[in-house]
């Protein structure tokens, strides 16, 4: 084991944890309704504390287990079983249950960025139920194809050039953002969705604490503390900034006005974008890609919402999904990986993604409500759900 590279992880895995509780629940928390606040609160921290015992009995040995088919990891780790103190992860200098802590803040806020598609109109046992599933089922096995070891890494079924995907541009924001995409078309949009965010205050907060957070999503993937993660860090913060620019600047050419909500929007794009690129390209290269990724995301608003008319209620395919897949087709743009890796793997997992979510949200529609009542969505989701209220008077 190297004590630096322990100390860092364990900063990034703290620093992880914080991109969910709180920065995303306050991120989204302060785009709904103030009589749904609460609720998106409560899910996001309900996700956090399942997806933390679900990781452990299961996710981590499907994601990482030694028994690898190139499908999934198999069962020798469920309950850390064979992993004290002192193993250390193979291929790395750190302790395997810092590793093992690490990536479960990922299987956290992977299921959590799902949360904004549904805000406002599904009840917290579908929340519960759902997330927890399509985070075994669809997250964990993709984990296991792309840093498990498995057929979308290197010397997978694309040869000895696999998918580059540094810190989870495909498992984490294409496999969220599709699977928000689809989720919102069946349920449908909700009965009063011409709403402003409540808070545009809770907004930005959220959104800054994701960018700090992020430092260690795309910093920490390195696995070491080395100039690797140093630069991984420096262009991770130079794409959030250029793309809160282009957003705002896009916004200002097209509205006449730049909002607050719209300029940290575009830091939550330009934060998707890098992340698959984050190992592989310098601070140049992360320039262009917050450029292009805050109006390209915008853009992806607009249609999500005006072409598709599917209420994917805070955009997360449009920021989350359509970023991670536009800096994953930069790794190949830029010469840093495989063209038929790159493409062929955003499909492969693309069209599981898909597939699967479609299934598992009919499989949980039969075992719990799928969507509120039109009552209960009309009182809000704090009352109704939670008996709570965030504020005196809500709107």
């Amino acid at each position: 084991m190297n004590a630096a590279d322990t100390a860092w992880m364990i900063v990034a895995t703290a620093l992880v944890l914080f991109m969910t509780l709180p920065g995303l629940a306050l991120f989204y928390g302060g785009l709904v309704r103030a009589r749904n606040v609460l609720s998106v609160f409560m899910q996001c921290f309900g996700i956090a504390c399942l997806m933390s015992i679900l990781w452990l009995a299961l996710g981590y040995s499907i994601a990482f287990g030694d028994g690898s088919t190139g499908l999934w990891g198999g069962l020798s780790h469920v309950f850390l079983v064979g992993v004290d103190a002192n193993t250390i992860r193979i291929g790395t200098n750190l302790p395997e249950v810092l590793f093992f802590a690490f990536q479960m803040t990922f299987a956290i806020i992977a299921p959590a960025l799902i949360v904004g598609a549904y805000v406002e109109r599904v009840g917290f046992g579908f929340v519960m139920t759902f997330s927890g599933l399509w985070m075994l089922f669809c997250y964990a096995p993709v984990v296991h194809w792309v840093w498990g070891g498995g057929f979308l890494s290197d010397g997978g079924v694309f040869g000895l050039v696999g998918l580059k995907d540094f810190a989870g541009g495909v498992v984490v924001h294409e496999t969220a953002g599709l699977a928000a995409l689809v989720v919102a078309f069946l349920l449908g949009p909700r009965r009063n969705k011409n709403t402003p965010p409540h808070n545009p205050g809770f907004v930005m907060l959220g959104a800054a604490m994701l960018w700090v957070g992020w430092f260690g999503f795309n910093g920490g993937s390195q696995l070491s503390a080395d100039g690797g993660a140093a630069m991984a860090l420096t262009v991770t913060h130079i794409s959030a900034a250029t793309a809160s620019l282009t957003w705002a600047l896009w916004e200002k050419f097209k509205y006449g006005k730049s909002s607050l909500v719209g300029m940290v929007t575009g830091t939550i794009a330009g934060l998707a974008a890098i992340t698959p690129a984050s190992g592989f390209v310098g601070p140049i290269e992360a320039l262009i890609i917050g450029a292009v990724a805050g109006i390209l995301c915008q853009e992806a608003v607009n249609y999500v919402r005006n072409i598709l008319k599917i209420d994917d209620t805070l955009d997360v395919f449009a920021v989350h999904g359509v970023g991670g897949i536009f800096g994953t087709i930069m790794i190949a743009i830029f010469g840093k990986g495989a063209w038929v890796a790159q493409i062929g793997s955003l499909v492969i997992v693309g069209l599981f993604t898909v597939v699967l979510t479609v299934i598992l949200v009919k499989f949980t529609g039969f075992l719990t409500i799928l969507r509120v009542s039109e009552e209960d969505e009309s009182i809000g989701l704090d009352v109704a759900a939670h008996g709570e209220r965030a504020y005196d008077h809500t709107s």
